[in-house]
């Protein structure tokens, strides 16, 4: 038996938003461990054409992500949500080796087992270039 992670399913509109804002904060670390123990051990992700199962395969998945997504930044949004399930909208800003900023966007849909890990995550995604100036999200990266 898992140790339960809150807020717990079924969701109210406090806690959904609570669990993007969750999500939203540990993505922005770019820690991939401490992002893998949100998710089921056995996790099933598709993310873009990828598809992943399990948490080593996102820990080893966001490593790579993160190794070229330089200044990486995100923000969630709440979509919808209804008993264990939440669907968000996003947009991430990073830049390339050679100096290209990108945003990308699109939507999640996640689904949380009764411990409130999510056991499926679902992304569509898509990407363009911007320009420095363009750029929307500049905090200062935290751990």
């Amino acid at each position: 038996m898992s140790t339960p992670r809150p807020p717990l399913p079924p969701f109210t509109e406090e806690t959904a938003r609570q669990k993007v804002q969750l999500a939203e904060d540990a993505w922005n670390s770019r820690d991939p461990e401490r992002v893998s123990l949100a998710y089921t051990p056995d996790t099933e992700w598709r993310n873009r054409a990828e598809f992943l199962h399990g948490r080593e395969e996102v820990v080893a998945f966001l490593r790579r992500k993160w190794a070229k997504e330089h200044d990486y930044r995100l923000r969630k949004t709440l979509w919808a949500f209804t008993g264990n399930r939440i669907a968000v909208r996003f947009e991430y800003e990073w830049h390339d080796d050679a100096g290209q900023w990108w945003r990308a966007h699109g939507n999640e849909n996640w689904e949380f087992d009764a411990d409130g890990y999510m056991a499926k995550r679902y992304a569509s995604i898509n990407d363009q270039p911007i320009a420095e100036t363009e750029r929307k999200f500049r905090w200062e990266r935290t751990a």
